[in-house]
Parts: structure tokens; sequence; C-alpha cells
């Protein structure tokens, strides 16, 4: 009976390094990000193409272009999340029926855990955090990153205090990465063996 773990935090905290780090652990891990990104290139392009004409080129979604389509505007961007959340949750539901039966640690990493209702899917839920002048020092020095860019992705992100305050766990990448992989060994050092109740629950409704 799989415990699931849901792994969120801000843009620039670290949290796909922390992801990667359960990973090398061994717990098998849903990237929410890297299933929208396939799903842009599939069965997702020609419903956004409908919705949002021209930023589809050669069958796959042109992030830059959609961003462009949907940055500032909250009723574009609720349609898109429309078209695209009810498919991200068919792939996580296909993994956890997959992994669940094997692994006793799943993690779901999705960076708008909280903002989209995905803890309610969790037994616990782990936040990765880190000083605001550190996260900003590294988004800026993104590519293509721009002050006006991170601040609309901050405004519909949760702020990460309210994540911490919400967390079961937290890992702090403020430092090494020797500590946040010391951090994340002791939360699967924790959960060993601790039965997940929602995973059992999606066994019995399937």
């Amino acid at each position: 009976m799989s415990f699931v773990l849901g792994l969120t935090g801000s843009i620039g905290m670290g949290k796909t390094a922390t992801a990667a780090i359960f990973r090398r652990l061994g717990v098998p891990v849903h990237d929410a990000d890297s299933a929208v990104h396939a799903l842009y290139r599939g069965r997702a392009a020609p419903l956004i193409d409908a919705a949002f004409p021209g930023t589809v080129v050669s069958g796959a979604v042109d992030r830059q272009r959609l961003g462009d389509a949907v940055l500032g505007r909250t009723d574009r961007l609720r349609a898109l999340e429309a078209i695209v959340h009810p498919l991200v949750r068919e792939e996580e539901e296909a993994f956890l029926r997959r992994v669940t039966p094997l692994a006793p640690l799943v993690v779901l990493d999705i960076p708008l855990l909280f903002e989209t209702g995905g803890d309610t899917r969790c037994d616990a839920v782990v936040v990765v955090s880190a000083p605001a002048a550190i996260q900003a020092e590294r988004v800026l020095g993104r590519a293509g990153m721009t002050g006006d860019k991170f601040r609309a992705i901050l405004d519909k992100q949760m702020p990460d205090a309210e994540k911490r305050r919400r967390a079961h766990f937290l890992v702090d990448t403020s430092r090494d990465f020797t500590s946040a992989e010391a951090q994340v060994r002791s939360i699967v050092t924790c959960l060993a063996g601790r039965p997940g109740r929602l995973a059992a629950w999606r066994r019995e409704e399937s």
C-alpha cells in the first residue's frame, strides 16, 4: 500500500533537484511538468491549437507563443488549465495504478500542488524552499527571464510562507547538495513502512 507524497515548491526553490534525489533513492516520481511537455507534443496540441490559434507549430505547442497568449490574462490562463489539467490528472492516475502495487513510497511532483487542490490526493506534502534572495538570484539568472516574468509567475503561485505552513516536511535547498540529500533521506526513512490510505482508496475505485 504505497504512501503518496506530494512534492512542491515555488519557482527557483530547487524542486526539480529534490525530485531527482528521490529518484536516485529508488522512489518513483511522477513529474507533472514533464507530463505537460509530453501532452504539448501529443494529444493536447490540437485542443490548444483550437483554443489558442497560432500557438502550435509543426504539431507541437510552442511554449513561448502560448506563454505570451496567457501571460497576465486570467481568463485565458483558466481556459488553458481547463484543457491541460484533466489530461495531466489522467497521466498521474495511470502512473499510480502502475507503481503503487510495487513501491512503498511514491512522489507526485506538482508545481501548483496547493493551488490546484492536488494536496488532497496525497498522504503528506513536502515543500522545497529557500530564502527569497536565493530564489530571485536563481530565477533571474535563467536565460530569457525578466523581472516582469518572474513577478507574473509568483503572482499565480501561493506564497512560499503559506506553502511552508501547510507542509508536513520541508527541504531547505539554500545550502549544498549534500544537505538537501540528507534531508530527503531523512524523509524517506521517516515514511518507511507507513501505509498510504489514498493509494488504497484508488485501488478500490479502479
